[in-house]
């Protein structure tokens, strides 16, 4: 099952694209958004167009388009245009996306690369960001290991960590759900980092596992999963699937009436899996990452309208990931005042991300030593109806990142520098 058509902005291998004012247009390759100058910044992005993952990249790409526009209506990068350079990842082919990244990196020149959704694409993809010395940026890539036991200096993430979403959501989980744990958790990094991280929490909270069972990306059917959920007897079937998967695993715990006798929750969840399911499975307790209605909180009015402008949605929380990815390497190279990779990544080291970008109530920055953004976590229930049509969630708990992340040992990161 796909995400509402309303959200599926990008035809199957086609592209969008965006120049400043210009509103979205469709055009072939080679999907470039064109600032049309020698000089250009390029900014490559290989991220999932297509797939399980295919409507969170797409609005991962939405977030960088108006960032583009943004930048360049102030000025550009070091006085230059900037460019977006734009590769369908897929949704989960690493070699797909490994090829396409040596694409933007050696044939196009890019200066930075952004990407990607998935985890081990991300984790593929910074090897190569890595041999080549590009600045490489995550925009939603959540396994630990990117600025954990796998880091590099070249290379940020703007999502969290699995670890940082586990120890945000478990004290609300355990308080709303109970302390038996049964997992269905997508089989390859993602998944099994975050459960993980669940697993860690919950014990240390007092809950346990009492089983689980690892489904494969694009799973359509998660009857024989939910059997065995539901004969385990647990307080909670914690939900680690995600895009379409988390879609039909939800609905079909609906239907099969699992949620009369358990309570279905999970780590991460998403507006765009929340807006492709039926109200009654709008239901649990999870973390968002960004949040659109924060009430108060500078700049995020702006934001939205900006996005709701081009798509006629709320922005999600990919759509601030792309948004604040595309900044964030023009914040790297205004500061650094170079395009160096090495300088710029040195000027990331602590960088505290501006209001109109970090868009929540204690900001956000890179750690260093780690490279990762330590932003807010937003702790809630999601709702069959809120106070607008896009609002299926509500935030009970803003949890801040540094309380969630643990230290910079914990990571298991071990930066090295180039001589």
């Amino acid at each position: 099952m796909n995400a509402p058509k309303s959200r599926d902005l990008l035809p199957r291998r086609r592209v969008i694209q965006a120049a400043a004012g210009a509103g979205l247009l469709q055009l072939a390759p080679p999907f470039i958004i064109p600032a049309r100058a020698a000089d250009a910044v390029r900014i490559g992005l290989d991220n999932p167009l297509t797939g399980t993952y295919a409507a969170v990249g797409k609005n991962e790409l939405i977030g960088c388009q108006l960032a583009i526009e943004q930048i360049n209506a102030k000025g550009g990068i070091l006085g230059r245009p900037a460019e977006l350079l734009i590769e369908d990842s897929t949704s989960g082919d690493a070699g797909t996306a490994v090829q396409k990244a040596r694409k933007l990196i050696e044939r196009d020149k890019v200066n930075f690369l952004l990407g990607n959704v998935n985890s081990a694409l991300s984790l593929a993809m910074a090897q190569v960001s890595n041999e080549k010395g590009v600045l490489h940026i995550v925009p939603g890539g959540h396994t630990d290991a990117v600025t954990g036991a796998s880091c590099h200096w070249n290379v940020f993430r703007v999502c969290n960590t699995t670890q940082m979403e586990a120890n945000a959501v478990t004290p609300a989980l355990i308080k709303n759900a109970g302390k038996k744990w049964y997992y269905i958790t997508p089989d390859y990094a993602f998944g099994h980092t975050l459960q993980a991280g669940l697993e860690k929490a919950c014990t240390k909270a007092g809950g346990s596992k009492v089983g689980g069972d690892l489904t494969p990306l694009g799973t359509t059917d998660f009857s024989s999963y939910l059997i065995k959920a539901q004969a385990a007897g647990p307080d909670v079937i914690v939900f680690l699937t995600q895009g379409d998967d988390m879609i039909n695993a939800l609905k079909q715990a609906v239907q099969f009436g699992l949620d009369k006798r358990f309570h279905l929750a999970g780590g991460q969840q998403e507006l765009e899996a929340l807006e492709g399911l039926p109200p009654e499975a709008r239901i649990g307790t999870w973390v968002f990452e960004w949040y659109w209605n924060q009430p108060g909180v500078p700049h995020v009015a702006e934001f939205v309208e900006a996005i709701k402008k081009k798509t006629g949605r709320v922005p999600t929380a990919r759509t601030w990931f792309g948004f604040a990815s595309t900044w964030s390497c023009a914040l790297a190279a205004n500061t650094a005042k170079s395009l160096e990779a090495v300088k710029m990544a040195k000027a990331l080291q602590g960088l505290k991300l501006p209001p109109e970008v970090a868009l929540m109530p204690d900001g956000a920055f890179f750690r260093a030593g780690q490279n990762q953004l330590i932003p807010n976590l937003y702790v809630g229930q999601a709702q069959a109806k809120g106070s607008a049509p896009d609002d299926l969630f509500k935030v009970t708990e803003v949890v801040k990142g540094i309380d969630a992340a643990g230290t910079l040992e914990e990571t298991g990161c071990k930066m090295t520098w180039p001589s």
